[in-house]
């Protein structure tokens, strides 16, 4: 069931236009869970406490455990604009503050090539209402780092072939310096990925509830409204432990776990409209028992709510349950045959590829009762 709550923190700010469609708006299928709520109702008690307010928030958990999902939940509840940046490990400090560019000539511009072209036209068209990268991610179609790499291929610009012509500057600030300045809900993805040290001590000095960032151009305080949500996988390819000052600056943190059986199957239902509570059983006992085969072995992938809710949708539409196994879930998890072999082996020893294939057959047991093998 969604909830829909208009008690919002500023109740007096007026968005702009553009700001009130960044505000995340809840779809019918959106289910509260209890960390929605327990977070939207600590935030709002500690909004006007001081120095007990809470705006940085950390959601650590495994992917697809729904981080995402409840970030944006948070714009939809306190009204604020909801915006993301997804850190990288080369991560620098022009993409916490944002970049210096050249404003070239019309002449030098058409000497380009078409790509730097097109985004450099798109960065001049800009009115200022967003951050450099995601201007660039959009012209372009790339990706965050994409378009973090290319501001820094166009910041040199300048330096070659300018033939002694004097260059004007503009600065585009991050989509973290918008967020910051402008009040918004900024979800920082995956932040334990930044190798450089100076890049986390930038942020860090930025999460301070009395914090300011040092611009090229000038110092910005934080705005009132502004609140982080760190989102970060547990136990994910490529990460490190977060980072130990950067965790001192939160005030409220939830461990994210996929939900319980009830919830996770009230979730698909929401979403997919398919209600064979007897297959959706089996379908979260299969779910259930990978993960946690998957944990049990050191298995990098994760089988969470988004393979349910696409392994549900498959079969919703005639798919045969046990096929869709192996392209909505356990390849997700894993190709590698060794891996796969012991996913199949607890499957098999739990008996829930029979249970799968009577499924498929319509014979599925009417004793099934739901619990985990």
């Amino acid at each position: 069931m969604t909830e829909n709550r208009h008690d919002y923190l500023s109740p007096d700010r007026q968005l702009t236009d553009e700001e009130k469609a960044l505000v995340w708006k809840k779809p019918p299928t959106h289910q509260v869970s209890e960390e929605e709520r327990r977070i939207s109702d600590e935030v709002r008690r500690n909004w006007h406490r001081g120095e007990m307010k809470i705006a940085n928030i950390l959601l650590e958990g495994d992917a697809g455990s729904g981080k995402t999902q409840l970030a944006k939940a948070l714009s939809a509840n306190f009204g604020l604009p909801y915006t993301k940046v997804t850190c990288f490990a080369d991560m620098d400090k022009s993409d916490i503050i944002g970049a210096i560019l050249p404003v070239i000539s019309s002449e030098r511009l058409n000497n380009l090539q078409p790509a730097q072209q097109t985004a450099l036209t798109a960065l001049y068209e800009n009115e200022g209402l967003a951050s450099g990268t995601e201007i660039l991610m959009k012209a372009l179609g790339i990706s965050g780092e994409q378009a973090a790499k290319m501001m820094k291929q166009l910041g040199k610009l300048a330096a070659e072939k300018s033939d002694g012509e004097a260059i004007e500057y503009r600065f585009y600030p991050s989509e973290i310096v918008r967020a910051y300045q402008k009040g918004y809900l900024l979800e920082i993805q995956e932040p334990n990925v930044i190798r450089d040290a100076a890049v986390l001590m930038a942020l860090n000095s930025a999460l301070e509830l009395d914090g300011s960032i040092n611009l090229p151009t000038e110092i910005i305080r934080r705005h009132p409204d502004f609140i982080a949500v760190i989102t970060t996988n547990r136990s994910y390819a490529g990460t490190r432990p977060l980072n130990e000052a950067l965790r001192d600056r939160v005030q409220h943190t939830e461990k994210m776990d996929l939900p319980t059986k009830e919830v996770m199957i009230g979730r698909v239902k929401a979403k997919t409209g398919f209600q064979d509570e007897e297959m959706l059983s089996l379908l979260a006992n299969v779910i259930l028992l990978l993960d946690k085969t998957a944990r049990a072995n050191a298995i990098k992938g994760v089988a969470g709510m988004r393979s349910f809710f696409y392994w549900a949708d498959a079969i919703a539409n005639g798919i045969s349950a046990k096929a869709s196994l192996y392209h909505k879930v356990i390849y997700k998890i894993t190709t590698d045959p060794e891996e796969i072999q012991l996913l199949e082996e607890a499957l098999a020893q739990h008996e829930l590829f029979a249970r799968l294939e009577a499924a498929a057959s319509g014979e599925l047991k009417k004793n099934e009762t739901g619990t985990m093998p």
